[in-house]
């Protein structure tokens, strides 16, 4: 589809942010079932309720705008999602660094969600869309809020998985005295 005007390049990128979170939230229910941290397993569990309504809230603004809900593929999200299944898929072993790896993968997740839904409400209040911004903002409050509790989990995280630590690689070491390698 050729986009024309500000109201084709919004619809194709509320299209886009549609597949987004379809995407997201089945890549969610795979990172649930992988999760061992009982924190790490509430916060995805709740935000998977939350993106359930993030979609109908966007199937809303579709029918607000006389559209049919549509799914553009969304190759960022495709992206960030085959990224976090390749990870699980390499740290399936030690589940501490599993978890890691699934909070820094929903991090990434809702960053680009933030990222996109900002941009959608910007769009969306030019065009004098106030309803329409209104859902976008509750959507995009509820993904800064899951960021800052992914961030905020990350230290408990990182420790666990450093009680794991096998000794290979580089952590624990004291990089002061160590000096730089090359």
């Amino acid at each position: 589809m050729a986009i024309k005007n500000l109201q084709d390049k919004f619809v194709h990128e509320l299209g886009d942010m549609y597949d987004a979170e379809n995407q997201f939230l089945k890549g969610q229910q795979e990172m649930l079932s992988k999760a061992t941290d009982p924190n790490l397993q509430q916060m995805i569990s709740t935000h998977i309720d939350q993106t359930k309504q993030h979609i109908k809230n966007l199937e809303q603004i579709f029918n607000l705008l006389g559209q049919q809900p549509e799914r553009q593929m969304c190759d960022g999200a495709k992206g960030i999602v085959s990224e976090a299944q390749k990870l699980l898929k390499e740290t399936a072993n030690v589940e501490a660094v599993q978890d890691c790896a699934i909070a820094g993968a929903a991090a990434k997740a809702e960053h680009y969600e933030i990222a996109s839904y900002r941009g959608l409400i910007q769009a969306a209040d030019l065009m004098g869309e106030r309803e329409i911004v209104s859902l976008l903002q509750f959507n995009l409050q509820q993904e800064e809020q899951t960021a800052m509790l992914i961030e905020q989990s990350m230290p408990q995280l990182l420790q666990t998985a450093m009680q794991y630590d096998t000794g290979q690689g580089t952590f624990g070491r004291n990089y002061e005295q160590a000096g730089p390698t090359s």
